[in-house]
């Protein structure tokens, strides 16, 4: 199987490489990608520069076309859909799930949501809106509504053949859930249970009651580590009152966690979450245009803080060589604390009982780190420009740096979130700002302190 996919992958890379306006070429292209899986047809579409995407996506066959959809980026969701009319994406996305039809109209201006909807059957329309009232970051945006449910009061031999009656049962079922005639939410019967216990045996007598449901409003970070805490393969939602929504499976869980750990590592960069390997010219330059300006005032504001110090740089030229070391070393330091922080947080470890504890065992791990180094590059800078009192300031501002980014880095994701502002985007670009100023200031004024 490997092998033939990997076949198949180099034979499609090699007709891509070739004249595409060929029409021999094209049928290839298109056998080659409608024998690969819709997630493997995905990543092929998304590997390729604009041109070629929009011709990849038209050799998709119908039939798979709205799987195809759900696994591509927002971005290219939402170039795709604005091409078609509501009939279009309706035919699209039938017989999808309705979280994954959720999610696809969501890329959607919002007056074009009821024009999809009305060309949809009332069922599928029903389920589709539930899942559209809760935000997509969230447990009701996650879930999927085809659960099996049965009563409490039934024998195993009716279970059974209550599930015999349908053609197929949902994808990742390893559970039925229990509820009562109100639909309230009361257990979970496996599947390995069902099929070991005695056919007359009540679904009472052997339902799981410990497991409680997950509020719809729950947001899908604290999702995944419940997931992750109870080794679950899928979960009941419900909502304020109890009852039965639908269900998160792990599949759902696996594309949040590494949502967020895309989100973490474009943030640390200054990149959102849009940004992708083969993005335009167009989409990639405004996006990296921002960070890119806000870096700059920051580089502007420690330039300033240097040119405070003009007179000093003059008179002892030592200064302009060590101060970028003072600086860069208050910076790791800072992204050190920043990540492990930010890590802590996205966790869900982190809270107002033990922040304390944090921010005092980060500065303290940054003091003793602080003394260290100071001593290190002290005696360094001493013995090269031959002159103890470099030596001496620039080992005192590496303490002051270092201890002030540790309490940076500790604090400021804290501070950001508080105020509702992305830890993971603006924490660097802050950081760096806190950790340059005060390398800069504390090493010049001490010098000019002890100089002129």
């Amino acid at each position: 199987m490997q092998a033939n996919h990997n076949t198949e992958r180099l034979s499609l890379l090699a007709l891509l490489s070739e004249d595409l306006a060929d029409p021999t070429s094209l049928h290839q292209i298109r056998h080659i990608l409608n024998n690969m899986t819709p997630a493997d047809i995905a990543h092929y579409i998304e590997s390729a520069p604009s041109r070629v995407r929009r011709l990849l996506w038209e050799l998709v066959d119908d039939d798979v076309e709205g799987e195809v959809l759900g696994e591509l980026s927002e971005d290219l969701q939402q170039e795709f859909l604005l091409r078609m009319n509501s009939e279009q994406m309706a035919a699209l996305v039938a017989g999808l799930d309705p979280d994954d039809v959720a999610d696809i109209l969501q890329q959607l201006p919002d007056h074009l949501i009821p024009k999809v909807l009305q060309t949809m059957g009332e069922q599928d329309r029903q389920r589709v809106e539930t899942v559209l009232t809760y935000d997509e970051d969230s447990a009701g945006g996650l879930m999927n509504t085809d659960t099996i449910t049965v009563r409490p009061d039934l024998t195993i031999d009716a279970v059974l053949r209550y599930l015999r009656r349908h053609d197929e049962l949902p994808e990742i079922t390893d559970s039925i859930f229990v509820v009562n005639r109100r639909d309230m939410f009361l257990g979970t019967l496996t599947l390995s249970k069902l099929l070991t216990s005695s056919p007359t045996t009540t679904v009472r007598e052997i339902m799981n009651t410990n497991i409680q449901g997950i509020p719809a409003t729950m947001d899908a970070s604290q999702v995944t580590h419940l997931f992750e805490r109870h080794d679950w393969v899928s979960a009941p939602v419900v909502n304020k009152e109890g009852h039965l929504l639908g269900r998160i499976t792990i599949d759902d869980v696996v594309d949040v966690i590494i949502d967020d750990a895309e989100h973490s590592l474009l943030g640390m960069a200054g990149l959102s979450d849009e940004e992708e390997t083969f993005s335009s010219v167009r989409r990639s330059a405004p996006r990296r245009a921002v960070w890119l300006g806000i870096n700059l005032f920051t580089a502007v504001l420690a330039s300033a803080v240097i040119n405070l110090f003009q007179g000093t740089i003059e008179q002892v030229v030592a200064l302009a060589i060590l101060m970028p070391i003072v600086a860069s070393m208050g910076g790791v330091a800072g992204s050190q604390t920043l990540t492990v922080v930010i890590r802590g947080m996205a966790l869900g470890q982190i809270n107002r009982n033990n922040l304390r504890w944090l921010v005092s065992k980060e500065v303290l791990t940054g003091a003793l780190n602080a003394m260290l180094w100071a001593v290190v590059i002290g005696a360094f800078a001493a013995w090269w420009f031959e002159a103890p009192m470099i030596g001496v300031i620039i080992g005192a501002a590496m303490v002051i740096n270092l201890l002030t980014a540790a309490l940076a880095g500790a604090l400021l994701p804290v501070f950001l979130k508080s105020i509702r502002i992305d830890p993971a985007l603006a924490g660097s670009v802050m950081l760096t700002t806190v950790t340059d100023v005060v390398g800069f200031l504390s090493f010049l004024g001490l010098a000019t302190l002890f100089y002129l």
